[in-house]
């Protein structure tokens, strides 16, 4: 069976791109290779950092992350990611710019989550920083002015550790202040039904987040499944040939 070449790296469909940091990643971050069930490729945005992304001004760092996107995609990657959900603003010109399908930010599923939801229940999202996610974040992931947002608290460590690009974290102490802020949030606002985790750091405390507030949750990774699924559909069975359409013909 001959297959068509073109790229450098096959099987990695999905690119991510990081912002430059050194804080340790831990399985579930979307940083830890281990996170994912399928293969990924990484490259960093140099001039990005978690400081001026999240707590300063981005606009200016588009082109950086269209750049090293269109290195991950002649490398041989099928859609490109980002690590930070702020980045959400950057959605429409960087899938402009790389002409594959993009998922700039886990805020982007919003949407979709609301539509799963009781007409009585809406989203819910959780953030590193709710001082500075903005209307002009939630307006980019077609998220309306009104939803309810709580961050993990300017003060905490799971904050100050991320956005200081630490060199230690206290995962325990990062699991505490992510639940402590899930209980806030649905303690304020009861009708929220489920939980969005802007931060893709944040993934590893999603099931302990799940069992102390019942509400399901979603996030980068959930985000990425999903789109991973469509760069690389699953081929089910050996022999298309041995199956057949609803109608009878053959494939």
């Amino acid at each position: 069976m001959e297959q068509a070449g073109g790229k450098t790296v096959f099987g990695a469909s999905v690119g991510i791109l990081m912002l430059n940091t050194r804080f340790p990643r831990i399985p579930g971050d979307i940083g830890n290779a281990t996170t994912w069930p399928f293969p990924v490729q990484y490259n960093r945005v140099d001039a990005a950092t978690p400081q001026n992304v999240v707590r300063g001004e981005a606009t200016d760092l588009l082109g950086p992350f269209v750049d090293a996107g269109r290195e991950l995609v002649a490398l041989g990657c099928d859609g490109i990611a980002t690590n930070c959900g702020f980045l959400a603003p950057f959605q429409t010109e960087m899938a402009a710019a790389l002409g594959v399908p993009v998922a700039a930010s886990s805020l982007l599923q919003a949407g979709l989550v609301q539509q799963t939801l009781p007409a009585d229940r809406r989203l819910g999202i959780l953030t590193i920083s709710a001082e500075t996610l903005g209307a002009a974040h939630l307006a980019a992931a077609g998220i309306p002015a009104g939803t309810p947002v709580v961050g993990t608290g300017a003060g905490s460590h799971f904050t100050e550790a991320i956005l200081s690009d630490a060199a230690r974290i206290d995962f325990a102490q990062a699991r505490a202040d992510n639940v402590a802020a899930a209980r806030r949030l649905v303690a304020d606002h009861p009708d929220v039904g489920a939980i969005l985790l802007e931060c893709t750091n944040m993934v590893p405390y999603a099931a302990d987040i799940r069992a102390a507030t019942g509400r399901p949750v979603f996030s980068i990774y959930t985000h990425l499944l999903w789109f991973q699924a469509a760069l690389a559909p699953r081929r089910f069975g050996d022999r298309i040939d041995d199956t057949r359409l609803p109608d009878g013909q053959a494939p």
